[in-house]
């Protein structure tokens, strides 16, 4: 069974590190499947969520790489046949596409404002690397819980590792901070995080806790966000 600490290295078969449950999960960046085996293609951690049923090698890249299924943030970069899809800047080797009608209540007549250099959080619906990837901002069911355009607050980037830990259900940061200071946030996977504070001094401070945590354990996590709540008090 794989575990925070396995480690595994490029064309390694890992089958032997996935119980029966895990072997059925999705298969995110680093991994795939070569007949009837799983293997690695890169070196790094074995990760594997049981919330979101995805299993992922975690190594150090820049570059992110869509998986079907992941939440990102993007921008809009530009308009292709005659605005009804929009090409989205999600950090990838290629632009996404976004349809108008992927968000919520959208009809033809009522349709969303989206200017170029907006951010929206969508979800990849496609993602094949002999295809464009496309983005919804809709379930199946055509809510968005929370995807879409973000209007207002701060978008800033950060390693892809460390946009996995903050959403890693172990990780305490967003619990802590939520107690410490009232904030908004969205997180991608492809190491963009959207954040609205109310204050530029708040706003800067937590961004700069959310960096400071990618070699931070969970005590360290808790430490240092105690110190940022004595010193906002302070300063306040």
């Amino acid at each position: 069974m794989a575990t925070q600490t396995t480690c595994v290295l490029s064309g390694e078969f890992i089958d032997e590190y996935l119980n029966d449950d895990q072997r059925n999960y999705r298969l995110g960046p680093g991994i795939r499947r070569c007949a009837d085996r799983v293997v690695a293609y890169k070196t790094g951690v074995l990760h594997c969520n049981p919330i979101t049923q995805l299993c992922w090698v975690d190594c150090p890249q820049k570059r992110y790489q869509p998986v079907k299924g992941e939440h990102v943030i993007g921008v809009i970069a530009s308009k292709i046949q005659g605005g009804d899809v929009y090409k989205v800047d999600i950090g990838a080797s290629s632009h996404a596409m976004l349809n108008y009608l992927s968000f919520e209540g959208v009809t033809k007549r009522n349709r969303p404002n989206i200017q170029l250099g907006d951010v929206v959080y969508a979800e990849l619906s496609v993602a094949n690397k002999d295809m464009d990837s496309e983005l919804v901002c809709v379930n199946t069911a055509g809510k968005s819980e929370g995807r879409g355009l973000m209007t207002g607050g701060l978008l800033f980037h950060t390693s892809l590792n460390l946009a996995r830990k903050i959403l890693d259900i172990d990780c305490v940061l967003l619990k802590t901070l939520g107690a410490a200071i009232p904030f908004e946030i969205a997180v991608g996977v492809n190491g963009r995080v959207w954040l609205n504070v109310e204050g530029t001094l708040q706003m800067i401070a937590v961004m700069n806790t959310i960096l400071a945590c990618e070699y931070r354990n969970n005590n360290e996590i808790t430490a240092m966000v105690k110190q940022l709540n004595h010193a906002l008090m302070t300063s306040s």
